[in-house]
């Protein structure tokens, strides 16, 4: 949950560069990319991550109530939507840089969607699954986890980094 409060500082700022934007502002392509890097890296990878590739798989062990099965397959699936639009505004983004104009709108509606669409979605995590679910764990299970989570992010920069160094060995073929 401490994630989630960095991930609400920044539905900030996207919600206020889309602001920016509707009122007459150019559009930053380098802001555009950077909160795109953000969402992508921090927000799904890292701890979207977490939640499905640690959490849910060890909540699947579990015999959970009907109402936790239904709550965690609408995360999953929420997950799924802002992957979406994250790839839509890259898209947007780069038919902008083509010239396209009526490219701008659609990223300001992204990136408001997203500033509003997070907040429910964390809202969700931290009041109504993440301490239902705590109850399936022992203090054993939940202490493997996080030693689980903390690993997971160990990993991450080395993931990221082997990323672009592959993406830019490929764009130069």
């Amino acid at each position: 949950m401490i994630e989630h409060r960095l991930i609400e500082k920044m539905l900030g700022v996207i919600a206020e560069e889309a602001g920016r934007i509707g009122k007459g502002g150019k559009v930053d392509p380098v802001f555009i990319d950077s909160a795109v890097d953000f969402v992508r890296t921090y927000a799904d990878r890292t701890h979207h991550g977490k939640e499905e590739d640690i959490l849910f798989k060890e909540l699947e062990r579990k015999a959970l109530t009907g109402k936790d099965s239904v709550t965690m397959a609408e995360l999953v699936d929420e997950h799924r939507q802002a992957r979406e639009k994250v790839r839509a505004l890259v898209d947007a983004k780069e038919r902008f840089l083509k010239g396209q104009a009526e490219a701008v709108q659609e990223m300001t509606d992204i990136m408001k969607w997203l500033a509003a669409f997070y907040p429910g979605h964390i809202r969700k995590e931290d009041r109504d699954f993440f301490p239902r679910t705590e109850r399936y764990f022992g203090a054993e299970e939940l202490d493997k986890m996080l030693e689980s989570f903390r690993d997971f992010d160990g990993k991450m920069i080395h993931e990221k980094y082997e990323k672009l160094v592959n993406a830019l060995r490929t764009a130069e073929k």
